[in-house]
């Protein structure tokens, strides 16, 4: 078993599957535990196993860690604080399906703001692979129907897994700026705690507002789940993975996201994919193939 695990493409295609996962648990539970609450218990669960973990290095490399807290501040706001919450805002009005269709955008995303922000330049090719990821994203939310774009008549849910997806993308660029010299878990260890710090005050306003969770053995056996797999096993696996084959081919694992999504949602939550989502994901599919077929020549 730990041989089949030190093997990158399959811990790499189990990180796409936990991710995957994660927006099924959180649709599923949705009532039962509200955003904030759901965030904050998920990252509760993964510091119990990353803290000890990350202690070890603490000592040695607290000079570097202290030295990149700026840095620090913003991952974990951005990767611990912001992303999974905003996923879970948009999980109590959209679709497991739609959320995991979605988050096949990051990559884009990602290219697009990096060219905003930092003046990368897009040939002709890669800009048309941006345009026509973001039609497949625009087919999803208008549900691809040109009515509902025109009227505005939007799904609140999706505008949430949107901005989860531009909170990733940007978290995903700042990452460039992470410390040198400072061990992935205790890197992650930081964060954490930052985007505890930053969650806690959110979940007791939360509680405030009368939105309190339901703990049954079923939602407590979620949060242990997205904490354990989704959030501390995922990283682990996906750092295993960028070790071995390198980042650009690691990260190509995204994409099957959708295809797990899709699937999980289906077989437990019975949600039936529409033909626009079929659409939607060919667009990103093509425009994502476009934009990297040309990054790599």
């Amino acid at each position: 078993m730990i041989e089949r695990l030190a093997n990158p493409y399959l811990i790499l295609t189990l990180t796409a599957l936990f991710w995957s996962s994660n927006m099924v648990v959180g649709r599923a539970f949705s009532t039962e535990v509200p955003p904030f609450a759901f965030a904050f218990g998920r990252w509760t669960v993964a510091a119990l196993f990353v803290l000890p973990l990350a202690r070890p290095y603490l000592k040695e490399q607290w000079p570097q860690l202290r030295r990149g807290w700026p840095v620090l501040l913003i991952l974990g706001l951005l990767g611990i604080g912001g992303y999974n919450t905003l996923a879970y805002l948009g999980l109590q009005y959209t679709t497991a399906t739609n959320a995991a269709l979605l988050n096949s955008f990051i990559p884009i995303a990602t290219i697009a703001l990096s060219w905003a922000f930092f003046g990368k330049r897009l040939n002709l090719m890669e800009s048309l692979g941006v345009l026509i990821s973001l039609a497949g994203v625009m087919t999803i939310v208008g549900r691809g129907s040109l009515t509902v774009l025109a009227g505005l008549h939007l799904n609140i849910g999706d505008l949430w897994l949107l901005l989860a997806v531009l909170d990733w993308a940007l978290y995903t660029i700042a990452l460039s700026w992470r410390p040198a010299g400072v061990h992935p878990m205790l890197m992650l260890a930081a964060m954490i705690l930052i985007g505890l710090a930053a969650l806690a005050p959110a979940t007791l306003w939360e509680m405030e507002r009368g939105r309190h969770a339901v703990f049954t053995p079923g939602s407590m056996a979620a949060i242990a789940y997205v904490g354990i797999f989704p959030g501390f096993l995922s990283y682990v696996f996906y750092n295993r993975g960028v070790a071995a084959i390198g980042a650009s081919k690691a990260s190509l694992f995204i994409h099957l996201m959708p295809v797990f999504g899709t699937l999980l949602a289906a077989l437990f939550l019975s949600e039936t994919p529409r033909s626009y989502h079929f659409l939607g994901i060919a667009l990103i599919f093509a425009g994502i193939g476009l934009t990297m077929t040309q990054r790599n020549r």
